[in-house]
């Protein structure tokens, strides 16, 4: 049986068709544990309502407004299936999810998790953000090695996996609160060497709209994702063996620098592609052209710029220095 986790806050207006296109899953062995989180609205009258009509939705309550993981810690107690996955209330699912999700997890067996593909939608139009997300998601989960880019952003959107129990259980999911919980969780399938395996066709909708909590909750800020990159950098990558730059001296960069002196290391090689700005000082620091990144036997490289113009001069010098196949750089954008 596949256990589905849903928190619930205030998605009165969309949760109808979510849960509709739960029931009008292909496959039909599962449950849905819907936690409703404190709605102020309808929701959980309309929670009731289904639930009385299908056996296989169980409603509960969580409290007043705990939060995300809260609920999805207690969706998981209450959950009975051998393989778990989780459902946003405001997402839809395409028919055949569940059934292929849940074939390639099969097929591929314990220390995996199975992904499909996901296409935004919006009743006001999807903002190019989301939609460049989209694209890129699609396109790292269809490549080779999806968790490759797990620097740059979360690969494995929130609503959109499957997992067995135990290998769910062996990452902690869920145990600590740290947000944005998703990506927290991508990383903790990558460092407990949980593979993905990907159906490449589009398995979850994945709706936009201004009340959405990644839009309005602080926990869901570019800072928290800039937090969590560096912690699993030095939990998981940093070889103190190796020399560390930083390649980047906007905004990003300079962010990056303060918070490694401040909690990880306290040198590091700061480097640029701009002829303009090497020789210049930041923090005391003098800024370094990025040849001098040769002058080590062995190093390892955070980028932090975002232009579309420098991160091809980056990709070019990468594959020049040989550096790509043995990932010594980072993209932290």
């Amino acid at each position: 049986m596949i256990s589905i986790l849903m928190p619930v806050k205030n998605s009165g207006r969309f949760l109808e068709k979510t849960l509709n296109s739960i029931l009008d899953q292909t496959f039909t062995d599962w449950e849905l544990c819907a936690i409703d989180d404190g709605s102020t609205d309808n929701s959980r009258i309309i929670l009731e309502d289904y639930a009385s009509a299908d056996e296989r939705i169980k409603v509960f309550d969580n409290g007043f407004g705990k939060g995300i993981i809260p609920a999805l810690r207690t969706a998981f107690s209450k959950s009975r299936g051998s393989v778990i996955t989780r459902m946003d209330s405001d997402d839809l699912m395409e028919k055949n999810k569940l059934f292929s999700l849940q074939k390639i997890l099969t097929d591929a067996g314990k220390n995996h998790v199975a992904c499909g593909l996901v296409s935004c939608f919006s009743d006001l139009g999807v903002k190019d953000g989301y939609r460049k997300y989209e694209s890129w998601l699609n396109g790292v989960l269809s490549s080779s090695d999806p968790f490759g880019e797990i620097y740059r952003e979360c690969v494995i959107q929130s609503s959109c996996w499957m997992i067995f129990r135990e290998d769910l259980i062996r990452s902690e999911a869920f145990l600590p609160s740290v947000y944005p919980e998703d990506y927290d969780l991508c990383f903790r399938f990558y460092k407990y060497g949980i593979k993905p395996v990907v159906c490449k066709e589009v398995l979850h909708y994945w709706r936009d709209h201004p009340d959405r909590v990644s839009r309005n909750d602080p926990a869901y800020s570019d800072q928290q994702f800039f937090d969590l990159k560096l912690k699993y950098f030095f939990e998981i990558e940093r070889d103190r063996t190796k020399k560390l730059a930083v390649w980047g001296t906007g905004k990003k960069g300079k962010k990056l620098v303060r918070k490694i002196f401040s909690g990880y290391e306290d040198d590091v090689l700061w480097i640029t592609g701009n002829t303009k700005k090497a020789g210049g000082m930041i923090y005391g620091i003098k800024i370094k052209y990025i040849s001098v990144i040769n002058d080590y036997e062995s190093y390892q490289t955070i980028v932090a710029v975002s232009s579309p113009e420098d991160l091809n001069d980056i990709e070019i010098f990468m594959a020049s220095s040989g550096s790509v196949k043995n990932r010594d750089h980072f993209f932290f954008c």
